[in-house]
């Protein structure tokens, strides 16, 4: 269930000076940019600070946090706690599980039942017919395809969170959590960055994006979402620019993850309830107050259509989207009521 989409923040750079109420200059507060490869994406931490060697220290905890979660989330390790788990497993005995993968798991489950298995983390089976398909650009072979959805399906999954066991209730069943794990990463780095002190921060996962404080002297941290969406006076697709804080960003789309199998274009995101990558080019990007849920979100919401999803948008408290979908050159935007007015093409 791996969806690609893309967030990119609009740089502040240079170093600022403050003072306090008394009169007292305060230190400076400098920029300070990090990076690591994990999850397969580059992640991003920017944070403002006085002192630069507390600055690494923090960055460089968060990281680990970040590669921390990749060891226990990754359905590409073979060492990672969600391989290691699936291939243990036996089908209805319950097996014990760490903290983390037990909230993971907990919160896409919830995202599951609100979206009518539009989002289910039990699709690895059919995740890894479909990158072969990719590879091969062939439909995946029928048998295989047939036994790889009967080990798909949300309620053959049960999370105790109180006891932090897992039970899958049939032999063989996968686990992909491409479609949530990367925002689970970023809200513990932001974690970490907040118990150390770091408030103006932002943490990017290549399209799970949260931000704290705003930068020194401005109201947000500037986000260009890149879409199908709008289109420029000259004609290019543009940006939407968005000023935020204190929330978290996420864009799922397939604009740059496709393949053509007998004349019609998949889509790397699949639906779990049919098995098949979606045949229609979308970008959805969710805003909630967590990148556990805006990553969820967006992927459950490319899956669902704009009208389902829409609806799902406008039961959750606290969530805005905006999903654009593009057949040939037309494009149609939708947006949730609260989409943030402030947005502007750029």
């Amino acid at each position: 269930m791996k969806r690609h989409g893309r967030v990119i923040v609009v740089g502040v750079v240079g170093v600022l000076l403050f003072g306090l109420r008394t009169g007292m200059a305060e230190e400076p507060l400098s920029r300070f940019e990090f990076h690591r490869k994990a999850m397969g994406v580059d992640f991003t931490v920017v944070l403002y600070g006085a002192k630069k060697g507390a600055a690494n220290s923090a960055a460089t905890a968060a990281l680990d946090r970040i590669t921390q979660i990749d060891s226990i989330c990754s359905d590409y390790q073979a060492s990672s706690e969600l391989r290691q788990l699936c291939a243990r497993a036996k089908a209805g005995q319950a097996m014990p599980i760490s903290q983390d993968l037990t909230r993971v798991l907990q919160r896409a489950q919830q995202v599951a039942k609100c979206s009518g298995g539009a989002f289910d983390v039990t699709v690895g089976p059919l995740t890894k017919l479909w990158r072969r398909a990719r590879r091969k650009k062939q439909l995946p072979p029928r048998d295989r395809f047939r036994q790889a959805r009967e080990l798909v399906g949300y309620r053959l999954l049960e999370v105790d969170g109180r006891g932090r066991t897992l039970i899958l209730k049939r032999a063989g069943m996968q686990l992909d959590l491409g479609g949530i794990a990367k925002g689970y990463a970023v809200d513990r780095a932001m974690e970490v960055l907040a118990l150390r002190g770091f408030t103006r921060s932002l943490v990017d996962g290549s399209g799970d994006l949260a931000v704290g404080d705003p930068p020194p002297g401005r109201k947000g941290w500037k986000v260009e979402v890149e879409s199908l969406a709008v289109p420029g006076k000259d004609g290019r697709e543009s940006a939407v620019v968005l000023e935020l804080s204190n929330t978290a960003i996420a864009t799922s789309g397939d604009a740059y993850q496709s393949v053509t199998i007998d004349g019609r274009r998949y889509s790397h995101i699949l639906d779990p309830r049919t098995g098949l990558g979606l045949t229609t080019s979308s970008s959805v990007t969710v805003i909630a107050a967590d990148a556990t849920t805006a990553d969820a979100l967006a992927s459950a919401i490319s899956v669902m259509g704009p009208i389902e999803g829409q609806k799902l948008i406008g039961r959750t408290v606290g969530v805005e989207s905006l999903f654009v979908t593009r057949v040939g050159n037309r494009r149609t935007i939708y947006r949730s009521k609260g989409w943030p007015g402030r947005g502007r093409n750029r």
